[in-house]
């Protein structure tokens, strides 16, 4: 079955091909500004904002923009666009768009595949309007059409690029096991099986670290504003020992993030390949979040980012995946009988049944409630 499937790769750029990712970036990011504050000025003037304006318009206007790749300023324009399709179809999930800063990363500009214009050749890539092949890090071979690349900045320095192809994904031979997932903190999950995949805390080995780093960074900010003051023409961002203390606190966030991603992946594609049916609770990320007790805990998780992986990979894959209602009470139920025993504080993790006497553990009997639900959605979509 024909899927979108994104490799991404680190790229080792010259000085040259930086600074024409950086102009390809900087013009998206003015453009799609531009487009923006063109829609909001015409709606404050009474005027109908759409049709927004072309692209070849801001060309005639700024000539610098010829320069870089135009394929980067017609997918600008075509992002702006669907930010208000997504807007106007989906408000309670997508607000207006809003202009985007230059220091804010990852800075990104996308080119699409034309004739071969983007081609990897060996351990280097062919892109749009560069003469040179720039490095690329390939640690695994592309399958399938590339359609289009992304090439983007971290807030680390680094520079990779997200190639999305159209791959012909052949789906994984059946094992016939059902699982039901239930996410927490103290374990990262436990399984209907009776199994437990452990918390890793992604952050923790680098807590101490990041405070002194932190500190660090506070202490520079302050210094470089003072300097400032006595030079009105600079910018405190500007400070070289300002952006050498950023960049250390970046890397250390990035080696966080880089575990995190690894660790995700792999315990995904593990479920998925050992499992035909996964069925997982709908949780709100966002209420809970405002526990600022456990606020740390769940971004460090990060359950969001689990259960999409688990979603697309099931589709990639041939597997059904379920998501049970947020207010199902998993954890009030006993797997065993049905009976309903009411809400328990988070720190009773085991609790016996008034009605049957069986024994729980309350991720394990969760995890089985959702499983058993899940078999019934299926069950009922099939009559």
């Amino acid at each position: 079955m024909i899927q979108k499937k994104a490799y991404t790769f680190r790229l080792y750029p010259t000085k040259e091909q930086v600074t024409f990712f950086h102009q390809c970036m900087g013009s998206a990011r003015f453009l799609y500004n531009a487009m923006l504050g063109e829609f909001q000025s015409r709606r404050k003037a009474g005027v109908p904002p759409f049709p927004l304006p072309k692209v070849t318009d801001y060309k005639k206007s700024f000539p610098w923009m010829k320069a870089v790749d135009s394929l980067a300023l017609c997918n600008a324009h075509r992002n702006l666009v669907q930010a208000f399709i997504n807007h106007r179809d989906h408000p309670e999930h997508f607000g207006l768009p809003m202009f985007k800063k230059k220091g804010t990363f990852p800075w990104t500009y996308t080119t699409n595949n034309q004739k071969g214009t983007i081609t990897i050749v060996g351990n280097k890539i062919k892109l749009p309007r560069l003469k040179r092949l720039v490095p690329i890090h390939l640690h695994r071979q592309v399958k399938g059409v590339i359609k289009h690349a992304t090439v983007s900045r971290q807030a680390n320095g680094q520079y990779s690029i997200a190639i999305l192809v159209e791959e012909d994904v052949k789906e994984l031979p059946k094992t016939g096991k059902s699982v039901g997932v239930d996410l927490g903190l103290l374990d990262f999950a436990a399984l209907s099986n009776r199994n437990k995949i452990p918390n890793p805390h992604f952050s923790k080995p680098f807590e101490r670290r990041l405070r002194r780093e932190k500190r660090k960074l506070s202490r520079r900010i302050v210094k470089a504003k003072t300097l400032v003051q006595k030079d009105p023409n600079k910018n405190w961002r500007d400070c070289s020992n300002l952006e050498k203390q950023r960049l250390k606190v970046a890397k250390l966030y990035a080696k966080v993030n880089n575990r995190k991603t690894d660790f995700l992946h792999k315990r995904s594609t593990e479920l998925v390949k050992s499992h035909d049916l996964l069925v997982v609770e709908d949780l709100p990320v966002k209420r809970l979040v405002k526990n600022h007790h456990l606020a740390k805990s769940i971004h460090d998780v990060s359950w969001s980012r689990f259960t999409d992986m688990l979603k697309y990979k099931s589709k990639w894959y041939g597997k059904a995946f379920i998501k049970i209602d947020r207010f199902f009470a998993s954890s009030q139920i006993c797997s065993a009988c049905g009976h309903k025993d009411g809400k328990k504080a988070l720190a009773i993790r085991e609790w016996d049944c008034p009605q049957c006497g069986t024994h729980h553990d309350r991720d394990i009997n969760a995890a089985i409630n959702i499983l058993n639900e899940g078999r019934k959605r299926v069950a009922a979509s099939k009559t």
